[in-house]
């Protein structure tokens, strides 16, 4: 019951919470960026103790998302300013393709550049490797670097992760110093998975070079303020990633797989998180890229993206809309009130015979009353398990016998002995879902 109790207090917070905006305006920016063709001019001030970034001379404040693979009309059409890549070659576009198409929807460009990981297995003590990249690096520069949405290069993702070889960030140096040389006209950063006194003594030593520094970092995002200051980092910052309770920082089952917070629980964290680690430092931070503007298989199909595989908007989208407008959108997302299977929730470790009957039940609210359409799907619990977001292969659903499915309630028969998920997806008729699943064991 407690449970039940706190998804409809957070239900409230995200209805009713607002927040104390930061004021940019950039939409003069944007058109005067859509209008040209020359490279657009990014510098970084820093008066009275204020970093700020500047576009053609004038405030540009991030308020953007990771984007590979989705879809940046409906970034643009929710009022974001910018998207975050992680490759000049994402392999369905060109570089200069989604540079084209940013600018078509008024949007600026953190573009990621590909840099080899130590965890992937190469060798930063190979010196010829290190130049054979740099190399390839700067080729990817010179076709890109005077295209008017680019806005900031991103050297690297998450090079720390694993690692055990400084001289990587030797490597990330060597590449911003290059790129300053044949491009002035576009800053450097390079992105940390979380943040650490070593990660950043490694960076201030080793990596003088970059002008912005970007972090990523999940539930573990509201301690951001005071790693900051623990860890003297009197620079300025992005919040590169941020989003949805990583997998690794979740509740797990008694089976030892992790328990995924249902859409509504996200929402209402992702509203939660950027009020406390993000909008309140208007000194250091730069603005953020919350994770992942798409959607993946990491886990789960349904863990990091904002989307689901068709398309539709989760909570977390409005939340987003919300933060970037101070306003909601016209037609809200479902919310879940409560999701159980054979009366347990997530966290009550569902144990089942092969044989008997499972009993799902999933109430949802709805703002404007919408008719609700339900789709349910069991998963084999994934084993192609990586780390640092590497690709990952979906888990084929499995075919089960119902006996009930009306209403937000499905009665099936236990498949056999294994470890799976059902999932459950609410759909309003208007591109918005609700979304959840329960981890259960068949023995």
């Amino acid at each position: 019951m407690k449970k039940y109790i706190v998804t409809y207090f957070i239900m409230l917070l995200i209805v009713g919470c607002k927040g104390n905006k930061v004021d940019n305006k950039t939409e003069p920016l944007v058109l005067e960026m859509q209008k040209t063709e020359n490279p657009s001019m990014v510098e970084l001030s820093h008066i009275n103790g204020k970093y700020q970034l500047l576009v053609n001379n004038k405030p540009f404040y991030i308020k953007g998302a990771g984007l590979e693979f989705g879809e940046i009309g409906s970034l643009a059409k929710h009022k974001a300013n910018s998207f975050r890549t992680w490759r000049t070659e994402n392999g369905q576009q060109t570089g200069k393709e989604v540079l084209d198409a940013a600018k078509k929807n008024g949007l600026m460009v953190t573009m990621g550049i590909d840099v080899a990981r130590e965890r992937h297995g190469f060798d930063y003590n190979d010196e010829v490797a290190v130049k054979e990249q740099k190399e390839r690096i700067r080729q990817e520069v010179l076709g890109l670097k005077d295209h008017p949405a680019l806005l900031i290069w991103a050297i690297g993702n998450e090079l720390n992760l694993r690692a055990t070889n400084p001289k990587v960030w030797d490597a990330v140096n060597d590449i911003s110093k290059m790129i300053h040389e044949i491009d002035p006209n576009h800053l450097t950063t390079t992105t940390l998975a979380g943040i650490s006194q070593n990660d950043i003594n490694l960076i201030k030593e080793r990596c003088p070079d970059i002008d912005v520094l970007s972090i990523q970092l999940y539930g573990s995002i509201v301690k951001l303020p005071k790693l900051l200051k623990e860890f003297n980092w009197t620079g300025p910052y992005i919040v590169s990633e941020w989003g949805a309770t990583g997998h690794w920082e979740v509740p797990k089952t008694s089976w030892g797989v992790p328990i995924e917070e249902n859409s509504t629980i996200k929402a209402a964290n992702y509203l939660k998180r950027y009020q406390i680690a993000i909008e309140p430092d208007t000194t250091q931070c730069l603005g953020s890229y919350v994770f992942l503007w798409g959607q993946k298989q990491e886990r789960t199909p349904t863990w990091y993206g904002v989307f689901l595989e068709n398309g539709n908007e989760t909570e977390s989208v409005e939340v987003m809309h919300y933060i970037w407008n101070d306003s909601w959108p016209n037609n809200r997302t479902p919310q879940i009130l409560s999701f159980t299977l054979n009366n347990k929730t997530a966290y009550d470790s569902v144990i089942e015979d092969s044989e008997n009957q499972l009993h799902a039940v999933l109430k949802i609210d709805d703002f404007e009353k919408d008719a609700i359409h339900y789709t349910w799907e069991v998963l084999p619990e994934s084993t192609d398990l990586k780390d640092g977001g590497d690709k990952e292969d979906r888990p084929e659903k499995i075919e089960i016998i119902e006996t009930i499915n009306e209403d937000g309630q499905l009665t099936f028969k236990a498949p056999n002995p294994g470890k799976y998920r059902l999932f459950v997806y609410a759909d309003d008729g208007f591109g918005h879902s609700a979304t959840a699943n329960i981890p259960f064991m068949v023995k």
